[in-house]
């Protein structure tokens, strides 16, 4: 028999650990076996795991294929396709029949006669090819070519054929092997009587190991004969799996098959160790195999069936311990057993018995949402909607059993008392598990572990350690139940977890332990031993992070004192030059096990080893007497109490890497199906109507929409069976529980993590992460079927996670950018729901003033276009005519996402604003250096606008290619769309905290003052001027730019003019400050007030005046723009208003707008005052001579005569 693997394929396929099992992963796939024939008949048996695009057969060296051409499509080689019910051989004619999951094809070649034949479940096809190419340099290799997520087993004779075509010699050991263990059978159920000197029947499950010699003696002499047999995996496959399956089948419970037992303790004790582990693997292959490709029934009979016999197999404890040791989780393997895979196709799955009613939602909102109660619903309706959803309910109980049988075989797995073969269970699973991690999280972006394993093996697992949990928590009171889990944060700094490379909040595990070894001391009692930060150089740095396990030291802390950071006595090794490098280089690190100082005497050393994740015992994880073990260094902050056991502790961690891995990234994979039903039933719905309104005299039009709406029911009715699995298997009820629970465990360990200080540090990104991301997927994925208000205690977690977000995402002890930008992003979306606005308002006063202060830090050196975001969020809704959640102009248009954050209704939170009005009155300097940076940003902002639609004019009126890059298109929007929100976020403050701006008396009032003037002068002209550039690009219509309008910026713009020169105390200041900008223009404010000659230019006005309620605020605006100036020019302390210089010496050199009124000390340069006050809020140097200014005064031109 030859042996399948990866040679001259073509395409992704995932191919199993044994290399008889193909999954296709690419678009059309092609493989071929490495053992070839070239003379005699040979054949080989392709089990059909699913029955979709797929050619099976046989080629030649020379075949090249592609992700187009496969099997058959090449001159030499030939394959017969039963879902089209073909054969090929480059040109392709019918042949055969339709084959279905399950079924087997055989594939014969005759190499004497030159003929290939295909059979399907023994039944030949007929020859499908003669005369095919044979002699010297021709052989011919099995092959396959197969679509996306096809699957098939291949057998080349390593088991036995299931239709033998050609006479195999192995018929004999398979008729030996049969009558061997019928023996064993009748030997057990025997005993020999003594008195009658006759066999007696006896019931099998009384019989015990320690009995009578004599059956044992005669148990020996059948396993000498057996023994040999079962080391051949043909004979394993065929009679050992399917005589164990025969004991199981009369259903009942595992354990009421007490023979299963027996028989094994039989294995381990009378064949060799050698062939009882080669059997119990082989056993375990088949089982795997078994489970992964047989056909999905409505039952799910036979996924049940292959899992019963694996859970009868893992009672048995010397068993379980060989296969936990060497077989599980080795490349994957055991995951599959936790996996229930989704039909491909609803009718191979029986979804149509058990599932006769399909429904579908028809009934949507304003955004295009499915309601979940509808009012209108017509009777006919509900009784459809009842029946699938009673339909869903039978399907839910059977995958159910499959569900509870898997988590069984975790809790076989979890098993920690099983301590009389060694290591218990739990140990060996707990390091096979973290290995298991790391082979998937060092693989960076591919996943070792498809995801939709991981999906199911992740609920499992839950499942099966809360169970464990919940049971040690009965037995030792005072210890915290699975409900309010959490990781304590010592796991994240002792380093007796392995987190590989995995990113830490404050960056890497080595720079943290230099930076904050002190803090360890004091607050852990935990020493670094310096060998291990000697860093010295950039190569040292990687292969510290390679020795990955972590080397520390712990002292005992004293009983009622807090160890401080001094109490500490440094022992001699601290010191010693030479252990510095050499220790290195040997990971086992000298430890020591210190008391604080007592006088003179020194401490005692104790070498601990740090060992490599398979070595960890079970005193390594759960300590014993004085050892914490994987909870050495508790800080003060963390409660004395036992948490859980920690091996517990270190699956949850591990819970949580998975669902960071890949399983959130697969659960938004799926939610397609139902985005894909509502699609489905929208277009369905539009076509009825259309059928409704079709004219009569136009059968044509009809017969077409008549053939939609046929495709489309078509269409759903599948779709809507899928969907039910789907709901069933990934998005139920329990699955939701599941990640709201992995929710809380992350926000609870944040919380303690955070209570540690700095030591906060060393937590792992991907709590964080996970917190944002199961929040979101509970939020998103979930949500149709199950709503999240029904989760209990969704409040309270609610506002704990608007906490976690609201204290770090300014948190200067998290370094990465990735992780901060994340943070940003959460808490934007966070704020434009009204159920998690609500939760923010809801945290301590202090938190919320403390992020309104962050919100508030001046825009340089930072990201803030997020936080200005937030800012706007929380204005929207406020602002003058800002209660739109759609620009006006693009209501016709349907949103791509009607569930974006930024299409929800507004919902302004006016008590943030408070927050945000008190802070900018109280701290001058503050709202001063806020303002200034939201004002240079928005310069930034709107002139980068500018500079790009030139760009994108002078690109459209080019006429030789007429496009534009698709990047700039965006960058271009977005420069806007920024403007606007800094313009708003002016008026938000001009509105809060009129006073920065009106109230002279505040140091830099006059200055903000004028700088905005100047600002929205600069707007105003660009945006209004007639047949300007930005009207000529608004008018392109270009797809990028639909948000570019005049519409939002010019309300932007009003809302600010309108308070400080309507609303405002002080208006007459405001104006004479508008007016004096020397970039004033008259008819800007007249084509905003809808007043122009061109009628043309002002219909964008118009849509901005047509609302009610604007009309009379522009009016009142009108008069106070044309009501005589207060008298600027007779008021001595404004001087330097005066805009008529006598000559262009005494014009500002900076602005040329201004006269000289200020003089710098000590170097005496001159400009006006405006200039040089916008400079210093920046920059202390001169501007010509770059001294340092320290002082600036009024000037006055001297006197001519």
């Amino acid at each position: 028999g030859s042996i399948n693997q990866l040679l001259g394929f073509e395409g992704l396929l995932f191919v199993d650990d044994d290399l008889l099992g193909v999954i296709g992963h690419s678009n059309f796939s092609s493989i071929r076996a490495t053992t070839c024939v070239y003379k005699g008949k040979w054949a080989y048996e392709v089990l059909i795991s699913s029955q979709g695009l797929m050619q099976i057969g046989w080629c030649t060296l020379n075949c090249r294929f592609n992700q187009e051409e496969g099997v058959g499509d090449t001159p030499d080689s030939y394959a017969y396709d039963g879902n089209r019910v073909r054969k090929w051989n480059v040109t392709t004619t019918n042949y055969g029949k339709s084959w279905a999951a399950g079924d087997i094809v055989s594939c014969l070649v005759d190499l004497d006669e030159g003929t290939i034949t295909f059979c399907l479940n023994g039944q030949s096809l007929g020859t499908a090819f003669t005369n095919i190419k044979m002699g010297p340099g021709v052989a011919y290799f099995p092959a396959i070519s197969l679509s996306f997520k096809e699957s098939v087993a291949f057998n080349f004779g390593s088991r036995p054929l299931r239709y033998p075509l050609i006479p195999q010699e192995n018929l004999q050991d398979l008729l030996k092997a049969h009558k061997l263990l019928g023996y064993m059978k009748n030997v057990l159920s025997s005993s020999v009587s003594l008195q009658e000197d006759r066999l007696l029947e006896k019931d099998c499950s009384l019989w015990r190991l320690h009995g009578e010699p004599t059956v044992l003696i005669t148990l020996a002499h059948i396993f000498n004969q057996f023994a040999p047999l079962m080391c051949k995996v043909y004979l394993v496959e065929d009679v050992l799996m399917n005589f164990l399956l025969g004991i199981l089948e009369g259903g009942g419970s595992v354990d009421e098959h007490p023979l299963i037992q027996q028989l094994l303790d039989l294995f381990w004790l009378l064949m060799e160790d050698y062939e009882v582990n080669e059997c119990l693997k082989q056993l375990m292959m088949s089982l795997l195999r078994a489970y992964r490709f047989s056909p999905i029934i409505p039952d799910l009979g036979f996924q049940i069936h292959y899992l019963r016999l694996t859970t009868a197999i893992l009672h048995h404890e010397k068993s379980r311990k060989y296969l936990l040791n060497n077989f599980t989780f080795d490349v994957l393997r055991s995951v599959v057993f936790f996996y229930i895979k989704t039909p491909l196709r609803v009718k191979e799955a029986g979804l149509e018995e058990l599932i006769p009613t399909t429904w579908w939602p028809t009934h949507f909102d304003k955004e295009g949402k499915d309601e979940r109660e509808p009012a209108d619903e017509s009777a006919d309706e509900r009784l459809r909607r009842r029946a699938y959803e009673r339909g869903c309910q039978r399907l839910k109980k059977r995958i159910e059993v499959v569900e509870e049988l898997q988590v069984q075989i975790l809790k076989l797995l979890l098993n920690n008392k099983d301590k009389t073969t060694g290591e218990a269970s739990r140990y060996i699973f707990l390091n096979k598990f973290r290995k298991f991690l790391q082979e998937n999280a060092s693989n960076r972006g591919v996943t070792l572990c498809p995801p939709e394993y991981m999906v199911c093996f992740l609920h499992r697992l839950i499942t099966a350690v809360r169970a464990s949990w919940d049971e040690g928590n009965r037995k030792s009171p005072g210890s915290v139940s699975s409900e309010e889990a959490y990781v304590p944060p010592q796991l994240f700094y002792n380093g007796k977890v392995d987190y590989f490379d995995l990113q830490r909040l404050g960056g890497l595990l080595s720079h943290l332990k230099k930076t904050l070894k002190d803090d360890l001391a004091s607050k852990a009692n935990i020493i670094i031993d310096p060998a291990e930060i000697q860093t010295t150089s950039m190569d040292d740095l990687d292969e510290d992070e390679e020795s990955g396990a972590a080397q520390v030291a712990y002292s005992p802390r004293p009983f009622g004192a807090a160890a401080m950071g001094g109490a500490l006595a440094r022992p001699s090794w601290l010191s010693s030059p030479t252990l510095g490098r050499a220790n290195r280089f040997l990971s086992t690190a000298a430890v020591s096990l210190m008391t604080p100082r007592r006088p003179l005497t020194q401490p005692e050393k104790v070498k601990v080893r740090t060992l490599a994740v398979e070595q960890r015992t079970e005193e390594d994880i759960e300590g014993s007497h004085g050892n914490d073990g994987l909870l050495l260094g508790r800080p003060l902050e963390e409660p004395d109490q036992p948490i859980a056991d920690k091996s517990l502790l270190e699956i949850v961690d591990g819970i949580v890497m998975m669902y960071n891995l890949s399983v959130h990234q697969q659960l938004g994979k799926m939610v397609v199906v139902s985005d894909d039903v509502h699609e489905y039933a929208v277009a369905l719905k539009d076509t009825e109507e259309k059928i409704a309104r079709c004219p009569a005299r136009r059968p044509d039009i009809l017969e077409e929409l008549q053939k939609s709406q046929k495709v489309f029911a078509e269409k759903l009715n599948h779709l809507s069976r899928r969907l039910a699995w789907i709901n069933a298997t990934i998005y139920s009820k329990d699955k939701m529980l599941d990640v709201y629970w992995l929710l809380c465990v992350c926000i609870r360990t944040i919380e303690h993590a955070d209570n540690t200080g700095s030591l906060f540090a060393f937590c792992p990104e991907f709590y964080l992460n996970v917190a944002m991301n199961a929040y979101s997927a509970l939020k998103n994925y979930f949500s149709p079927a199950n709503s999240m208000e029904e989760l209990p205690g969704y409040e309270e977690t609610l506002t704990q996670l608007a906490a976690i977000l609201a204290k770090h995402f300014a948190d200067p002890r998290i370094v990465g950018t990735d992780i901060k930008d994340s943070l940003m992003q959460a808490l934007a979306s966070y704020v434009c729901y009204p159920q998690s606005l609500r939760a923010v308002e809801r945290i301590p006063e202090e938190q919320r003033v403390a992020m309104m202060r962050n919100l508030l830090a001046p825009y340089e050196q930072r990201p803030w276009a997020q936080t200005n975001w937030i800012l706007v969020r929380l204005w929207r809704g406020c602002g003058f005519g800002y209660r739109y959640t759609r620009l006006p102009h693009l209501l016709k248009t349907k949103p791509e996402d009607a569930n974006l954050p930024s299409l929800q209704k507004p919902c302004p939170s006016l008590l943030l604003q408070r927050h945000m009005a008190e802070l900018l009155s109280m701290d001058k300097d503050m709202a001063a250096s806020f303002l200034n940076s939201v004002l240079n940003q928005l310069n930034w902002a709107f002139s980068e606008f500018i500079g790009m639609i030139q760009e994108i004019q002078q690109a459209a009126e080019r006429p030789e290619r007429n496009f534009v890059d698709t990047r700039q298109l965006k960058v271009c929007a977005t420069c806007f769309d920024l403007s606007v929100s800094l313009l708003r976020v002016l008026e938000m403050t001009v509105t809060l905290v009129p006073e920065i701006f009106l109230d002279w008396s505040r140091p830099s009032a006059e200055l903000l003052l004028r700088r905005l003037a100047q600002l929205l002068n600069q707007v105003l002209n660009r945006v209004t001027a007639e047949k300007n550039l930005f009207d000529r690009v608004v008018n392109l219509r270009l797809p990028g730019l639909e948000s570019v309008d005049h519409y939002p910026i010019l309300v932007a713009v009003t809302g600010i003019l309108v308070r400080i020169l309507v609303d405002g105390e002080r208006q007459g200041y405001a104006a004479s400050v508008l007016l004096s900008d020397p970039c004033f223009q008259l008819h800007s404010i007249q084509h905003l007030l809808g007043e122009g000659g061109d009628s043309s230019s002002s219909s964008a006005a118009v849509t901005a005046t047509t609302t009610a309620t604007a009309r009379p605020v522009i009016g009142s605006l009108g008069s106070s723009v044309a009501a005589p100036i207060p008298s600027a020019a007779g008021n001595t302390e404004r001087k330097h208003f005066s805009l008529h210089p006598t000559s262009e010496e005494d014009l500002c050199p900076i602005c040329y707008a201004h006269s000289i009124s200020a003089i710098f000390k000590p170097c005496s340069h001159k400009s006006c005052k405006a200039c040089i006050n916008q400079h210093l809020m920046n920059n202390k140097d001169c501007f010509f001579c770059k001294a340092t200014i320290t002082g600036v005064e009024d000037y006055s031109k001297p006197a001519t005569s």
